[in-house]
């Protein structure tokens, strides 16, 4: 029920953005040349095999061309405890890029994810290889299921939460998820973009 669901709602949403997405690309590449969409490798749920399985997630581009390169010098900037890296006034963050990540437009290109089946429409938001390299044994427990566009990190306050505190609220979700709670999530998350509200 919950894979039909991702495939609906995930079609759904992809043939309703069609249109405003190709005009926000032309507004991204005129503001900062380059490809207006971003693809990185993120961690998807752990494999048969025991390892985690890779794959491309892809985001409309929020940050100038080559920001990743720029990264190692912005680390002891990190606002966040743990793996992850968070600042809230990250320079390599565009105009039109701070619009689109407060109100998390630049996640919509991962419906294609969705719709493909790399990721779910709700679940634990996929790690990059390096935070997972770092992980212990209780936070690898998010990876116990597909990762999500949304989830309780997304609804509980996304930057405004550590480290610790995200793994509490997916490995939450983990133990009680079901197709209610994902719907409830789903509404919750409509307020957040609307709202921009924990965005860094």
């Amino acid at each position: 029920m919950k894979r039909c669901f991702d495939i609906v709602f995930s079609a759904a949403v992809i043939a309703v953005a069609f249109v405003p997405s190709l005009i926000l690309c032309a507004a991204i590449a005129i503001e900062s040349p380059g490809c207006p969409l971003y693809r990185q490798k993120r961690v998807g749920r752990i494999g048969a095999d025991g390892q985690p399985r890779e794959f491309t997630m892809w985001k409309f581009r929020s940050m100038v061309k080559g920001a990743d390169k720029m990264k190692d010098a912005l680390l002891a900037e990190n606002e966040v405890e743990g793996p992850m890296f968070k600042m809230k006034d990250d320079p390599r963050v565009t105009r039109i890029g701070r619009f689109i990540r407060k109100h998390s437009i630049d996640e919509f290109p991962q419906f294609l994810n969705v719709l493909v089946g790399d990721m779910s429409v709700v679940g634990p938001r996929p790690p990059l290889p390096r935070e997972v390299a770092q992980y212990d044994e209780w936070a690898m427990q998010r990876l116990a299921v597909k990762p999500g566009l949304t989830g309780p990190w997304q609804v509980g306050g996304r930057s405004d939460v550590d480290f610790d505190d995200m793994v509490r609220l997916d490995l939450g979700y983990i133990a009680r998820r079901s197709v209610a709670m994902d719907l409830k999530i789903i509404l919750q998350t409509i307020t957040v973009v609307f709202t921009g509200k924990g965005a860094a």
